[in-house]
């Protein structure tokens, strides 16, 4: 293989999100490591086609595939990782901003113990506030009852009540992991090819906790280095709350089916309708918005997972 890593990015609008996580990987801030970028993007608009298009022909490390219809997060990933010549691939989502060395650390730390198989690093908000996005603990019917009851959100961070959130620990150390996020996730191009990519069937969101429960069954233990650093916007090819949310239940009813058996997952997405639920009425109560409404009006269907291809709205649209 020709370069030290592949970066692979799924774009999908935002111009200036793109725009700055370009610039923080082939400007000032550029790894030591030879690299390649590869763009994939999911048809985004005439905006964000021309910025690729004028980055590609400045840019010699960028190269750049355009893909008439929206297949996805998780397939445009497949797609670009396909085209990768680097002995590593590196998945950056296109609204992180990735500061100088996070890419030679988190190399780094891989190399030091390959039996990690998926790592990622420390993720900030654009504020500098530590984000807890950059890994999670596996979902599980106890943090499920905790969403339905909105103990989840009354203890935010608990370590009983919040498991998920892998309680007060603010990233600052390293750790194993059983969820490293697909914003900036790091692996060989030998695991990635044995662990086959992520699952097509998750459109977006769930991937990458699919991903590392194959890792982990495989052998592998995920970690994370406090010392690999991106500022995350987060959500900014999601439209709206609803539309958000509507795809991380999507994700997370297509993690319970997949990986649970059938009666563990219906008990699972009983529990995320209940939550949506009770967030509906505290919306209604309280007169603050209907983002959990049309999602408790809709739960028959995302409560499915992905049977259809959708749109990063999350609907369905006809299949080609």
């Amino acid at each position: 293989m020709n370069v030290d890593v592949s970066i692979v990015i799924v774009t999908y609008n935002a111009p200036e999100w793109i725009a700055q996580c370009l610039d923080s990987l082939t400007g000032a801030g550029r790894p030591s490591a030879s690299f390649e970028v590869i763009a994939f993007d999911n048809a985004s608009g005439e905006q964000t086609r021309e910025l690729l298009r004028a980055r590609a022909a400045t840019t010699p490390e960028l190269r750049v595939h355009f893909h008439p219809d929206n297949l996805g997060f998780a397939a445009g990933v497949n797609r670009a990782a396909q085209m990768a010549e680097g002995r590593h691939v590196l998945l950056v989502n296109p609204d992180a901003v990735v500061l100088p060395d996070a890419v030679d650390r988190l190399l780094a730390f891989l190399d030091e113990d390959p039996t990690r198989g998926v790592v990622g690093g420390r993720v900030l908000y654009p504020d500098g506030t530590v984000s807890l996005t950059s890994c999670f603990a596996q979902p599980t019917l106890w943090s499920w009852f905790c969403y339905a009851t909105g103990l989840s959100t009354a203890f935010k961070r608990s370590p009983v009540f919040d498991p998920e959130s892998l309680g007060r620990w603010d990233r600052d150390s390293v750790r194993d992991v059983d969820i490293i996020s697909g914003a900036f996730l790091l692996t060989t191009t030998p695991t990635w090819r044995r662990l086959g990519g992520f699952d097509e069937k998750f459109f977006m969101y769930g991937e990458d906790a699919d991903l590392n429960r194959r890792a982990v069954d495989a052998g592998f233990h995920p970690a994370v280095t406090p010392d690999a650093v991106v500022v995350h916007a987060g959500g900014k090819s999601s439209s709206t709350k609803t539309a958000k949310q509507r795809l991380l239940l999507r994700g997370k009813a297509e993690y319970a089916r997949k990986h649970w058996s059938a009666p563990r997952a219906r008990l699972g997405i009983g529990l995320l309708a209940t939550g949506v639920a009770l967030r509906s009425v505290g919306e209604t109560v309280l007169g603050r918005g209907r983002t959990w409404r049309p999602l408790w009006d809709e739960r028959a269907d995302w409560g499915q997972g992905w049977p259809a291809r959708l749109d990063l709205r999350g609907e369905r649209t006809p299949a080609s």
